[in-house]
């Protein structure tokens, strides 16, 4: 890969952090639950929360989110950035976005969905992220925050190092209402995570493993796979796609449950662009398939997940037969959720069935 991309410096505790909402401002949605994530974000990292005006403001400007954005990148005080949620239009953000603060002082910076856009925007500007983590969704719910969450963040903010991707074995598509009371004590209605049905019997791997049986070490680019269509679409994807060759493409979907024809098409998109072509391995989170609204029978929602798995395989390998794919690991919609590099070091290994990242 030739494109540089600078690593940020890990905050250290009693240091600060930005607490943004670049697109969905949950916090004036559900304050209560943004409480809670405040103070389990203090007690986890040690590090101090920092809002701004548009943290808790609903129906913000774009420039006006923009400038939140770029006080924190700017202020030296700050050592970290955190996204609260993700949303539907930070494409309306980005190009508000001052480069020059970013450039100066790097800064971790912490978000998933819709915070594609910034992950694309970052990259863009040189500058490495963490894809992955949400206040509202994986801090301020529940009766705690998830173990593999907690490892995580932990390593992204303060200590870096290397961590095995594991399957914590069970999962949520979606958790409580953070209009009821029960949000801020209870999961949402979790099940247990199985082998994927590929034939490999007891002990099989729960993930979907296609493609040549080797390891695979590169640095990751990628994102909500819907959220790149708008990323391409606004002409903000890489100058280059050479830039992401032998590297690792993270994919994942959203809540709004595209189908398996709707993934294809996007990756499509990828493949035509010539993304596909340049990686070396493809890494794919396990799809959420229920919501408040639509809940499946858990036959169902097996059915569906192994259609998308067998899409990702199958379009991958259309426009490059030669990548190692894995599908189901849960770093995207679903929880618990990794976080994972955006421009960092990953392990797939498609011999031993295993994933690592690097943390920096």
């Amino acid at each position: 890969m030739t494109q540089p991309l600078a690593h940020p410096p890990k905050a250290q505790p009693g240091e600060r952090i930005a607490v943004v909402s670049p697109s969905f401002a949950a916090p004036g949605f559900a304050p209560a639950v943004h409480e809670q994530a405040m103070r389990r974000l203090r007690g986890l990292t040690g590090l101090e929360p920092v809002e701004y005006p548009t943290t808790r403001e609903l129906g913000a400007s774009p420039e006006d989110r923009a400038r939140d954005l770029n006080a924190a990148f700017a202020d030296p005080r700050i050592r970290a950035v955190f996204a609260t949620v993700g949303g539907e239009d930070q494409v309306t953000v980005i190009g508000h976005l001052d480069a020059a603060a970013v450039r100066a002082d790097p800064k971790p910076f912490l978000g998933y969905s819709d915070n594609t856009n910034l992950h694309q925007w970052l990259w863009a500007n040189g500058v490495a992220s963490f894809h992955g983590g949400s206040t509202q969704v994986h801090l301020g719910p529940g009766p705690t925050v998830d173990e593999v969450h907690t490892a995580s963040l932990r390593a992204a903010l303060l200590t870096g190092g290397r961590l095995e991707i594991t399957e914590p074995g069970e999962s949520e598509d979606v958790g409580v209402d953070w209009q009821d009371p029960r949000a801020l004590t209870d999961f949402g209605e979790r099940e247990p995570v199985v082998a994927d049905d590929d034939g490999g019997g007891p002990g099989a791997s729960p993930w979907r493993w296609a493609g040549p049986e080797r390891s695979v070490t590169g640095r990751t680019w990628g994102g909500n796979l819907e959220v790149l269509q708008w990323v391409l679409a606004a002409g903000r994807g890489p100058a280059d796609v050479a830039a992401l060759r032998g590297g690792v493409l993270l994919l994942e979907t959203s809540e709004e449950m595209p189908s398996a024809t709707d993934v294809r098409r996007m990756l499509r998109v990828l493949g035509e662009r010539g993304i596909l072509g340049e990686v070396a391995a493809v890494l794919a989170a396990r799809p959420p398939v229920s919501d408040f609204d639509v809940r499946p029978d858990a036959e169902e929602r097996a059915r569906l997940r192994r259609a998308q798995a067998d899409v990702m395989v199958e379009t991958v390998h259309r426009y490059n037969p030669d990548a190692a794919v894995c599908v189901g690991v849960p770093f995207g919609h679903t929880r618990p959720q990794w976080i994972l590099p955006h421009g960092g070091e990953m392990t797939v290994d498609g011999v031993e069935k295993r994933v690592w990242a690097e943390f920096g």
